[in-house]
C-alpha cells in the first residue's frame, strides 16, 4: 500500500507499519466526527486495504482526546431533507458493513469518548482495545433520537438488556464495564493503549493470512444461519482450509516439533 503524503488538513490519515495498516480520525478539535466526507474517506481507504495483500491487520485509531463523537450534528441539522438524512445513514451503514466484509481483521484502538456512531464503530470492529479512561454511550436519546443504526452493531455484541439500557438512557459506560459487556476485548492504561493494540495486531499478523481471512468471513456468515446451516458452512470451510499449504505446513511443524514457516 502506497504511503500518502502527510496532510494535516485531511480528516483521516492512513499509514502502514509492516503488515499493519493504521487508519485514523484526524480532527481532534472536533472530536473526530463521522461526517459524510469522513465516511467516504474511510470507506475508500478500506477498499484500498482490501486489495493490498501486504496488509494483514487494520487498526482504527484517532488523534486527540476522543475516539469519535459520532455524526456531526451541525451537518445533520444543516438540512431537513429526509432523503439527505437517509442517504447519510445508509452510507455510514455501508461503511460499517465494509469493516465486516474486509478480508483483514479490524481492531479499534479507543481513547476518550466513543459515542453514538462512534460507539457503533467500536461495536462493529472485529476486536477492540480501550484505554482505561475511555467511555462509551449510545447517547442519541438525549437529543431526541434513538440510536437506531448504532443499535444494530451494539445489540450484536452486548447482551440484550444491557444494550437496551444503553440505548434507552444514553448513559456512559466506562471501559471496565464495556469489557465486561463484551463491547471491548481488553482495557489497558491510557499510555499503553497504542502499544497494546499494536501487540494484538502483530500477534494476528503472524498467523497465516489465508486462514484468518477465510475464518473471519465464515464467522460472520455462520452467525446468520441456523445451527445445521452453520455447521454445513463451517465444515466446508474447514475442509477447504485443510487443503491449503499453510495448514499442511502448520500441522507438519507441530508434528515435527518446530515453528511453522509461513
Amino acid at each position: 500500500m502506497s504511503q500518502p503524503a502527510p496532510n494535516t488538513e485531511s480528516p483521516i490519515r492512513v499509514r502502514q507499519e509492516g503488515a499493519i495498516a493504521r487508519v485514523g480520525f484526524n480532527e481532534p478539535d472536533r472530536y473526530n466526527p463521522l461526517r459524510a466526507d469522513v465516511i467516504e474517506a474511510l470507506h475508500t481507504a478500506l477498499d484500498a486495504i482490501a486489495a493490498d495483500d501486504s496488509i494483514r491487520v487494520v487498526i482504527l485509531d484517532a488523534e486527540g482526546k476522543a475516539f469519535s463523537a459520532g455524526h456531526d450534528l451541525r451537518e445533520v441539522r444543516s438540512t431537513e431533507d429526509r432523503a439527505a438524512h437517509q442517504a447519510l445513514f445508509e452510507r455510514c451503514s455501508a461503511f460499517m458493513q465494509r469493516i465486516v466484509s474486509l478480508p483483514q481483521p479490524v481492531i479499534a484502538q479507543v481513547q476518550g469518548i466513543a459515542t453514538a456512531a462512534g460507539c457503533q464503530l467500536v461495536a462493529t470492529a472485529d476486536l477492540a482495545v480501550a484505554g482505561r479512561s475511555a467511555r462509551f454511550a449510545t447517547s442519541g436519546i438525549n437529543l431526541g433520537l434513538f440510536c437506531s443504526t448504532p443499535a444494530v452493531a451494539v445489540s450484536r455484541v452486548v447482551p440484550r438488556k444491557n444494550a437496551l439500557e444503553m440505548l434507552f438512557t444514553g448513559d456512559f459506560v466506562d471501559a471496565e464495564e464495556a469489557a465486561r459487556l463484551g463491547l471491548v476485548n481488553r482495557v489497558v492504561d491510557d499510555d499503553a493503549l497504542a502499544g497494546a493494540a499494536t501487540e494484538l495486531a502483530e500477534k494476528i499478523a503472524a498467523r497465516p493470512p489465508e486462514a484468518i481471512q477465510a475464518g473471519k468471513a465464515l464467522f460472520y456468515r455462520q452467525s446468520d444461519k441456523d445451527l445445521a446451516g452453520a455447521y454445513t458452512d463451517a465444515s466446508e470451510t474447514m475442509a477447504c482450509n485443510m487443503d491449503t499449504e499453510a495448514a499442511r505446513e502448520g500441522i507438519d511443524a507441530f508434528l515435527e516439533k518446530r515453528k511453522p514457516r509461513w
